[in-house]
């Protein structure tokens, strides 16, 4: 039986007890996804697990999601194209140099975000395993926005009742300065909307969600739409609902990216850093198309 010890006053449960290369029994698998309820994040350290493996426990969780990296014609994916490269490394495995345009992009990953919330149906659970990792930095922030919801004072939950936000990849990618994208690349990720709360289905807990896609919000001018986000971004990033996991290799980490953020820290990048992450698609949009405006 899995043994879970929390790490964080709100949220994040370390793991042990169970070996993520094997099937994985119904017993393991509730215990698991009461434990992810309840923590949002959890840690399992010593999983020299490989692709297949990881593929094969995520699914035990729903539908997988291939890397959005894939529609584009100058990218080649080195590893299983049903998962996410997170890594510094080229199609040959050599480190990317410093102006290459790949590593540039991937500096995105800074910004704090919810993976795949530039799609209707974003990610309900992300696994990142760690394969080979720099001798210092390159560690991964979460925060828990089910804290920050509640920390939220009730004139401004009462403001973000029914509020929806529109998210898009180019968004973000442009504040980087990249905006030499292909009408293919465009109409693939069109923005998309996204409820501002949603209510958490495995605790039933309210929480925020945002990420650094979200740039317009339905029935506001631009500037003040921006400046709530900016604002909420601030709030749900104060420290003390922030987490830092620093990675060894062997770890692997699995969110819940409904009640999460996230975003990777600096680390030198002449140095190897090889991570995987495969990722579970959620149950469906976060709006009807009643709130579509």
């Amino acid at each position: 039986m899995i043994e879970v010890t929390q790490l964080h006053p709100f949220f994040v449960g370390e793991v042990s007890g169970v070996d993520l290369r094997e099937p994985v029994d119904a017993e393991t698998l509730g215990a698991l996804i009461q434990a992810i309820d309840t923590h949002g994040l959890l840690v399992f350290h010593d999983q020299e697990i490989d692709d297949e493996q990881q593929l094969a426990f995520s699914a035990n969780f729903g539908e997988l999601r291939m890397s959005s990296r894939n529609i584009r014609s100058d990218y080649t994916s080195r590893i299983d194209p049903r998962m996410t490269d997170i890594s510094n490394l080229d199609a040959n495995g050599d480190v990317l140099k410093s102006d290459d345009r790949e590593r540039l992009y991937m500096l995105a990953n800074r910004f704090w975000h919810t993976d795949n919330a530039f799609r209707l149906v974003p990610a309900k659970y992300s696994l990142l395993s760690a394969r080979v990792v720099p001798p210092d930095g390159g560690e991964t922030e979460f925060t828990d926005m089910r804290a920050a919801y509640d920390a939220l004072p009730d004139k401004m939950k009462a403001r973000l009742e029914g509020k929806v936000a529109i998210h898009s990849i180019m968004h973000s990618r442009a504040v980087m300065g990249f905006a030499d994208y292909s009408q293919e690349e465009l109409d693939a990720l069109p923005p998309v909307p996204h409820a501002m709360v949603r209510t958490h289905p495995g605790s039933g807990r309210k929480a925020l969600y945002i990420a650094s896609y979200a740039h317009e919000i339905q029935g506001m001018d631009t500037p003040e739409a921006r400046m709530l986000l900016h604002d909420l971004m601030e709030h749900a990033t104060q420290r003390q609902f922030v987490h830092t996991h620093t990675w060894r290799a062997g770890d692997l980490v699995m969110w819940d990216n409904r009640c999460t953020m996230h975003r990777a820290r600096d680390y030198d990048m002449t140095q190897r850093r090889d991570l995987h992450r495969s990722t579970v698609m959620d149950d469906g949009p976060t709006v009807s198309d009643a709130q579509v405006a």
